[in-house]
């Protein structure tokens, strides 16, 4: 288990999600990432990148991912924020590891944030 010793929770949000348990509105979607919309938006646009495989953080994610999924991730992020026009004006990536950093479901993600000039945090 990775540094954050939380064991996933097959019942998450996000989990769901992937088992369409919960409705999603998709941005992009390939065979090992999921994209799409966050219901409570912090920016004009603001999207979620999840790996469909069970990770619980990036700490995780890094350790345990095989290197095919660690590229399709990547890529997908990049891919994404080009598809939503922000690569033009930029964005801002977000990852939250650990329930110190506010890390609220612990299934790996990337919040993507755009669409207007974000405060520095």
């Amino acid at each position: 288990m990775a540094s954050t010793s939380v064991r996933y929770d097959s019942q998450n949000i996000f989990a769901k999600i992937l088992k369409k348990e919960i409705p999603a509105k998709t941005i992009y979607e390939n065979e090992y990432v999921l994209a799409f919309h966050d219901v409570a938006p912090k920016a004009p646009i603001h999207a979620l990148v999840i790996p469909k495989n069970p990770y619980t953080s990036y700490a995780d994610f890094s350790q345990r991912a095989a290197p095919e999924e660690i590229v399709a991730f990547t890529k997908a992020v990049a891919h994404v924020a080009n598809l939503l026009g922000l690569d033009k004006d930029g964005y801002r990536i977000i990852s939250n590891i650990g329930r110190n950093s506010g890390q609220e479901v612990f299934h790996f993600h990337f919040h993507i944030l755009g669409g207007k000039k974000l405060p520095f945090a």
